[in-house]
């Protein structure tokens, strides 16, 4: 289980990474998206249909408020499998 969470993390970071144009080891668990890494909405809309992409999984637009940092995103991305 542990490896598949693991896996799945490493995704979020990459399509995170890719959306934001940022080097892996330049973002932190916690960086604010908007404040640290210039971040705006329609990048966050992109990560988000990035991730439902990628994981076949449904996030209410109403978590975007939410999704400001890696950890963040990593927990409604939890959250949405277990609504499956």
């Amino acid at each position: 289980m542990t490896t598949i969470i693991d896996e799945r993390f490493a995704r979020i970071r990459e399509i995170v990474c890719d959306v934001l144009e940022l080097d892996e080891d330049e973002l932190t668990l916690y960086g604010s998206f908007v404040d640290e890494f210039g971040g705006d909405s329609l990048q966050a809309i992109e990560i988000l249909s990035s991730l439902e992409r990628a994981f076949g999984i449904v996030i209410d637009q109403s978590e975007l408020a939410r999704m400001v940092n890696l950890s963040a995103v990593a927990d409604v991305v939890a959250e949405s499998f277990g609504k499956q």
